[in-house]
């Protein structure tokens, strides 16, 4: 696939924070053909384990979206910055921000195998993803795995001792927060 995008004409500005990726060099020529291969899955699933494999056996390069958001949002950058304050007030860093971030790691890259880890999320993502760069991937590897490994895996990453609970995410908002309040009221109470 060649690395293309319908936001090559923009230019950076204040709703368009990112620097457009240059997909061609000034006589027009195409700089990339690329494949790429969207690994999605819960957390706990194997996501990165698989792709260290796929990396190992077929060449790949792993960009994780979470991976290049935090290396951005550490680097000083004024589009770090804006990460970092949009993270610190408890919102999503916009999709445009992390497609480019994607784009701009492949297009630095001299690999042309790419394993996109973490991303799309959600629809609204992948429309994103499509709008921007008018890409379709090879395929989506989505990793599966029952409820409770995965659980174990992630709880098993931090070592605690610490309880843990469990809330049921699958009924109403209002429902949900009637469970994790009590547990809330505990800690406030204790101070």
């Amino acid at each position: 696939m060649a690395l293309s995008t319908a936001s090559e004409s923009r230019r950076a500005g204040p709703q368009d924070p990112m620097p457009s990726v240059s997909t061609h060099d000034s006589s027009g020529a195409k700089l990339k053909n690329f494949k790429f291969v969207f690994v999605t899955g819960g957390p706990g699933s194997g996501k990165s384990t698989q792709c260290a494999k796929i990396v190992e056996n077929f060449g790949f390069e792993h960009l994780s979206a979470g991976d290049l958001l935090r290396a951005e949002q550490n680097s000083g950058t004024e589009i770090g910055n804006m990460i970092k304050d949009l993270i610190k007030e408890g919102k999503l860093v916009p999709s445009e921000v992390t497609v480019k971030l994607i784009l701009k790691a492949i297009s630095e890259s001299t690999n042309d195998k790419f394993l996109i880890d973490g991303f799309p999320r959600n629809e609204e993502n992948r429309e994103v993803w499509d709008r921007v760069t008018g890409l379709k991937p090879e395929f989506i590897l989505f990793i599966t795995g029952s409820e409770e490994e995965m659980e174990r895996r992630v709880l098993s990453r931090t070592g605690t001792n610490t309880t843990v609970h469990k809330v049921n995410g699958l009924h109403s908002a209002d429902e949900v927060f009637a469970s994790i309040r009590p547990l809330f009221e505990l800690i406030v109470q204790a101070s």
